[in-house]
């Protein structure tokens, strides 16, 4: 008997991929985005199959995976994959699927194992991805190299380790050697997670991260940030006053003759790094403005770093201080909802209790995280309305969203294979 499947042997995306390609290639650039690209289940799945699956992604920090056998573990859309230490300090990553029936290998956030086992039926692999064991049951003509786990595209530096799910990623060396020669004063081998925290917006992801692009916001919503923080990290922008431009002159010097990186490097539009003071008399995004650990990361002697903040695509901004540092991630859920993690790291040999205070450490940031949340939950109230239409963002305030459009655009039509878009020509958004 023959059996003929009812299912089309197209892509039921492929009208949704047309479509998506046809709204970034007419688009006004300085407007926000069409209502679809915020919450249509459609519109989700390209974000997952042409972003998240496509470009690097931060999994986490070599300092949580320190020794052999340690692992964490994260979920990509569908995919979940696990990063483990091997041999020699080696980080490998693998999708974290048993090569028999699917399974997956290790069900908890962290661990540690001497091999991995499938809880199922008991495959084992060596940390390195090769299978082991399968068992006399599989018969004797049945080789083990076939069934070795399927790896992910995987490169540490200055203590992140990113992840690709592409085939053939895009490049990331350059930008990986200049995090590396930014972030060695915190020698991050010796860090530690002091706390993570997850939080679920009822946003779409795009939302999450215009939000963080913009600083429009922040007299209005962010009291406990303002009070470190300084609203603009550019000498050139228009809105900067002397007085501003003479504190960063008096920092970098500092910087300068403690060999502390500070210049700003940036590769297109994905990644950027700079090194801004903060509000002049803070040293730390506290409360107070002072330490939140008494002990300094690394080989730094002055806790007055400002903050080194560090943008990585699609989904990564990040805070270092002299102090301690904060490493923020997001991770898409679906149309309307997003998970944002916040891993607060201080020097490896900083006692809990002694040298910082959790609550204290997290105070301005929980707060931050909060107010944002409920914004771009409003935000998405408003979007979902059929009175929604893409507005215009402002070019002195709203740029950092415009940039972060930009790459997303150019990306997705690139990863897409579409034409790029006429206002890209002349745009470098890798």
């Amino acid at each position: 008997m023959t059996v003929t499947s009812t299912l089309s042997l197209g892509d039921p995306l492929d009208p949704a991929r047309a479509a998506v390609a046809e709204m970034l290639q007419n688009r006004e650039r300085t407007f926000s985005l069409p209502q679809p690209f915020y919450n249509d289940e459609r519109v989700f799945q390209l974000d997952m199959q042409e972003i998240f699956h496509k470009e690097w992604l931060i999994a986490g920090m070599t300092c949580e995976i320190p020794a052999k056998g340690n692992y964490l573990t994260l979920q990509i859309g569908n995919n979940p994959i696990i990063v483990i230490r091997g041999a020699e300090g080696v980080v490998h990553a693998f999708h974290n699927v048993c090569r028999h029936r699917g399974s997956r290998l290790c069900t908890s956030e962290k661990g540690k194992v001497a091999k991995l086992v499938c809880p199922y039926h008991q495959w084992t692999y060596e940390v390195d991805g090769r299978l082991l064991f399968a068992g006399t049951e599989m018969g004797a003509d049945f080789n083990l190299a076939d069934y070795n786990l399927k790896p992910v595209n995987c490169k540490t530096a200055g203590g992140y380790i990113f992840i690709s799910l592409a085939e053939n990623p895009p490049a990331i060396d350059e930008f990986l050697a200049t995090l590396a020669h930014y972030m060695e004063p915190y020698d991050m081998e010796n860090a530690k997670v002091a706390v993570q925290t997850t939080l679920f917006e009822k946003a779409n992801w795009k939302l999450v991260l215009e939000n963080n692009r913009e600083c429009y916001h922040c007299n209005g919503s962010h009291p406990e940030l303002l009070n470190t923080l300084l609203e603009w990290d550019d000498t050139n922008d228009p809105r900067a006053s002397q007085a501003f431009k003479d504190h960063v002159a008096e920092s970098a010097a500092k910087w300068e003759a403690e060999k502390i990186p500070y210049l700003h490097a940036g590769f297109g539009l994905r990644n950027r790094i700079v090194r801004m003071p903060l509000l002049k008399g803070t040293v730390s995004m506290t409360m107070d403005g002072k330490q939140g650990c008494n002990k300094l990361m690394g080989r730094i002697q002055n806790p007055d770093l400002g903050s080194m903040r560090i943008l990585h695509l699609p989904h990564s901004w990040n805070h270092c201080m002299g102090d301690h540092m904060i490493v923020f991630t997001v991770w898409p859920i679906s149309a309307q909802e997003t998970m944002v993690t916040t891993r607060w790291l201080v020097h490896k040999d900083a006692v809990e209790g002694v040298d910082y205070d959790v609550a204290r450490l997290r105070e301005v940031w929980d707060a931050t995280n909060d107010q944002d949340r409920r914004l771009a939950e409003e935000n998405q109230r408003g979007i979902n309305s059929t009175a929604y239409q893409p507005g215009p963002y402002s070019k002195t305030y709203e740029f950092g969203v415009v940039n972060f459009i930009d790459w997303y655009s150019g990306r997705m039509l690139n990863n897409l294979g579409a034409a790029p878009a006429p206002y890209l020509r002349d745009v470098k958004a890798q």
